[in-house]
């Protein structure tokens, strides 16, 4: 019997002792052994929650105790989850975690730590939910160049960006009913700005080339400036709006950004709706596989961080090993991507041309105003125009 401790009974832990209870069986069956939830840490009671017999206040009693071989770290946050994970692991527990903040701040250190005491540090629970893509980059795509990763990978702003488009409502409304039904938070900003899907991509892209990568090196876009203007405008092109977060390795180079994108249906991310999450990734020898699903959600993400929870208990007192060294991965300025652009404006077609030469027209959509698809070029380019032609009423990058 393999014995696991909870660190706080917030939605994830509750839904990790919900999947490791409910599922003993389906568990033991494939383990060969049980898995049984010896502690969950919590400052807060809950009396009449049958959590109650396992429950302790101090991580001391977790620390100190030889017959816990696995700790799920589920506190979200940076303190007191840093020092807690960092003494779970210098005393030879393997860790496995949800936490993308602690993720990608101290991944390779934690990762260090594991290595020199023997256990383990996983995450896949940390990049969409219950979607397996740590698990695919670091075994079932270890033999494959990572060309590009492209994902959506924060479900509340695509289940914005989809209510925009089907009902034809404005950000504002959509958000606040986002927040009514539990898929927004109070202050948004996390997710709308787009930091979330950041600091997923920078974990992804830490994984995909084993360096690190600060998410405040991305550039990095929301969605509080799209508009029912701008789907309208999609429409008739055919295409939808997704915030995309990508990194794309080029001539030696390395790029990443999370921004809004126009997408057309020949890309199979267009067709991820709501609050699924999607990521794709196309590998040098085999192409593109894409990995679907809930990117949250309590059991969703609880049943990732089970799935590392087996692993480290088939490999106790080994380390898996996960490539991340702690020197930096230099990302390229991004004005060197090259790409198309979809503009808004009030000028008309022939001053357009003029500065942007040959583009697509979309026009008849709104009054005063028409739109338009340049042909390729690098974001330094399009800035230099955009900056002298100046009658630029939005923009968006065209996937």
């Amino acid at each position: 019997m393999t014995k696991v401790a909870v660190l706080g009974y917030g939605t994830v832990g509750s839904g990790v002792y919900e999947v490791i209870k409910k599922n003993r069986d389906v568990i033991s069956g494939k383990l060969g052994e049980e898995i049984e939830v010896k502690y969950v840490l919590d400052l807060r009671e809950f009396e009449g929650d049958p959590v109650q017999e396992v429950l302790v206040h101090d991580v001391d009693v977790i620390i100190s105790d030889p017959e816990v071989a696995i700790v799920c770290e589920t506190m979200g946050g940076e303190h007191p989850a840093y020092e807690f994970t960092k003494r779970a692991l210098e005393s030879g527990k393997s860790v496995c975690t949800s936490n993308k903040e602690l993720v990608e701040k101290y991944g390779p250190e934690f990762l260090q730590i594991a290595k020199a005491h023997n256990c383990s540090y996983l995450f896949e629970a940390s990049v969409g939910g219950g979607i397996p893509i740590i698990r695919p980059l670091r075994t079932s795509l270890a033999q494959e160049e990572i060309l590009s990763i492209t994902g959506i990978l924060n479900g509340t702003t695509n289940y914005i960006l989809t209510k925009m488009e089907t009902e034809g409502l404005a950000f504002a409304d959509v958000l606040a009913r986002a927040q009514e039904k539990g898929y927004a938070e109070k202050n948004p900003d996390a997710d709308v700005l787009g930091f979330d899907a950041c600091r997923k991509i920078a974990i992804l892209t830490s994984l995909a080339y084993g360096k690190k990568v600060d998410f405040a090196d991305i550039t990095t876009e929301g969605i509080t400036s799209i508009t029912d203007k701008d789907f309208a405008y999609a429409k008739k092109m055919g295409a939808t709006i997704k915030l995309f977060a990508k990194s794309v390795k080029k001539s030696g180079k390395y790029y990443a950004l999370v921004a809004p994108f126009v997408v057309f249906p020949e890309n199979p991310l267009y067709a991820v709706k709501g609050v699924f999450n999607a990521i794709l990734v196309n590998c040098n020898m085999g192409g593109e596989t894409m990995y679907y699903g809930k990117g949250a959600g309590k059991l969703a993400t609880a049943s990732a961080v089970v799935a590392d929870v087996l692993d480290c208990a088939r490999h106790k007192g080994k380390h898996l090993d996960i490539k991340w060294e702690e020197r930096k991965l230099e990302i390229s300025p991004i004005d060197g991507a090259v790409r198309r652009f979809f503009v808004r404006t009030s000028s008309a077609e022939e001053r357009i041309k003029e500065f942007f030469g040959e583009v697509e027209m979309i026009s008849g959509v709104a009054d005063g105003e028409c739109g338009f698809v340049t042909e390729e070029m690098s974001e330094a380019a399009y800035r230099e125009k955009a900056a002298k032609f100046g009658d630029i009423l939005s923009m968006i990058r065209v996937d």
